[in-house]
């Protein structure tokens, strides 16, 4: 379903309507018209777009920014233009955020932030929804603790009862927890419909395509393993994967890998490799895919220390 409806090799637009100042010099100028045009010319047919919640809902979740909605509206007009399609995830929600230090609790114990978050969705459907052959929803990043499940699951079945009104036809993509763990996706419940899709993440393994990172405190921030240290065949990926292509299969569905990719202080030949080797398996297994990111956010694959390779990379994203 995905190859088909081109949702199939994307990119993110990281740091853009998400995880950012939301100054207005960023949001106007981070992502303009000739990154749609060269994601294009690279061969992908669509992008992942992360925003956040306060891009669309004033502080209290009464009133919508028509502004944030018409960005929005004009990336999907921009990516129309060069023949890509748009995955719009909700970065963050009222009440949750995977990042603690945004300061963000309490949506899976309240009615009233679970309400807000149906309401956005049905705007977000009312809107875009009859555009189903252009444009998908990915429900909600990176659900955390493992505690969350349950209610995540009722919860997302209501949000997508609810927003079936006004988007019928739209493929909505669902994550588990921690962080859209492969292996947590067994525990995600049946989907809601055919056209409810599994998703994931993967930056396995974690201290390879993590390290260094500053904001990661389980690692040792001095430590730089190579990708040929880390064993991370296809078999590991197999293995990794294995759970959720099972889960998917059984309940007549498919994967989309919406985050995966290695810091920008890998080196680049380390990095391509670890690509080659986790493209053979989302190949093998025809899952659809969007890497992290198209630019900066520590992981930019436009940025400039990937120009000796990105060629080879993008021949097999």
């Amino acid at each position: 379903m995905l190859r088909e409806r081109g949702f199939y090799r994307g990119i993110d637009l990281g740091g853009w309507l998400s995880q950012c100042d939301y100054s207005e010099d960023r949001l106007d100028h981070f992502i303009t018209e000739p990154d749609f045009a060269k994601i294009a010319s690279w061969g992908l047919d669509h992008v992942r777009i992360p925003v956040d919640y306060n891009i669309l809902e004033s502080e209290d979740g009464t009133a919508y920014l028509e502004s944030g909605f018409a960005r929005i509206e004009g990336a999907i007009g921009l990516a129309r233009k060069y023949g890509l399609n748009v995955v719009l995830d909700l970065h963050k929600t009222a009440g949750f955020s995977f990042d603690a230090g945004e300061n963000e609790s309490g949506f899976f114990e309240s009615e009233k932030y679970q309400e807000r978050f149906y309401r956005l969705w049905e705007e977000l459907a009312k809107r875009f929804g009859k555009d189903a052959d252009h444009v998908a929803f990915e429900l909600l990043n990176e659900v955390t603790d493992q505690c969350f499940s349950g209610a995540w699951n009722r919860i997302s079945r209501e949000c997508i009862r609810r927003l079936r009104a006004y988007a019928p036809d739209t493929v909505i993509l669902l994550g588990s927890y921690w962080n859209n763990s492969a292996e947590a996706v067994k525990d995600l419940e049946k989907p809601y419909d055919d056209k409810v899709v599994y998703n994931f993440h993967c930056y396995e393994p974690f201290p390879f395509t993590h390290q260094g990172a500053y904001w990661v405190d389980c690692l040792d921030r001095e430590a730089r393993p190579r990708f040929d240290e880390m064993n991370a065949t296809p078999e590991y990926f197999e293995k990794l994967f294995a759970e959720a292509l099972q889960k998917a299969a059984e309940n007549g569905t498919e994967l989309y890998c919406g985050e995966y990719g290695v810091i920008d202080i890998a080196r680049p030949e380390d990095a391509l490799a670890w690509f080659r080797v986790i493209h053979s398996v989302f190949e093998k297994h025809g899952i659809a895919r969007a890497a992290w990111s198209y630019k900066e956010m520590d992981f930019g694959i436009a940025d400039a220390r990937m120009d000796g390779v990105r060629e080879e990379l993008l021949a097999c994203l």
